[in-house]
């Protein structure tokens, strides 16, 4: 199985006022590391694959134990745990060497900048994509906070 590797910068304005990484900044590391993956997924010059819009149509999160600020970069790896007609849902996991702190998934719908549309996948698409399935994650680790 193959996943990508993101190493994501913790920003001072991450930070809520616990010291932690607010929530909602997630979001954003996992947005970073969806759009390095789905940018770098693509072949060389003159490909069509992936060069075109697409929109989230579903974000699922897990926070597992708190992020606290600090200077390293944390890894997100991403890959592929479905491969629909028109959509593709996107699994990460926001770690170090000592934890994971999130589990996620993001359910992404390609479009036609044309037209504004959802699109169908391409053969070329697809075959890419399968090159980073895995299975889903298991959330039962999840904190309650």
């Amino acid at each position: 199985m193959a996943r990508h590797i993101y190493s994501c910068p913790l920003r001072w304005s991450d930070m809520d006022a616990f010291g932690h990484v607010n929530n909602a900044v997630f979001l954003s590391y996992l947005e970073e590391a969806r759009i390095d993956f789905m940018f770098r997924l693509a072949p060389g010059d003159g490909s069509p694959s992936f060069k075109g819009g697409s929109v989230v149509a579903r974000h699922e999160i897990d926070y597992l134990r708190p992020l606290v600020h600090r200077y390293e970069p944390v890894t997100i790896e991403t890959w592929v745990t479905r491969i629909g007609a028109s959509s593709t849902t996107v699994s990460y996991e926001v770690k170090d060497a000592d934890a994971t702190y999130v589990r996620a998934s993001t359910v992404v719908v390609p479009i036609d900048l044309e037209t504004g549309r959802p699109r169908r996948l391409t053969e070329e698409e697809k075959v890419l994509l399968e090159q980073y399935r895995d299975e889903a994650p298991d959330s039962e680790e999840a904190v309650a906070a």
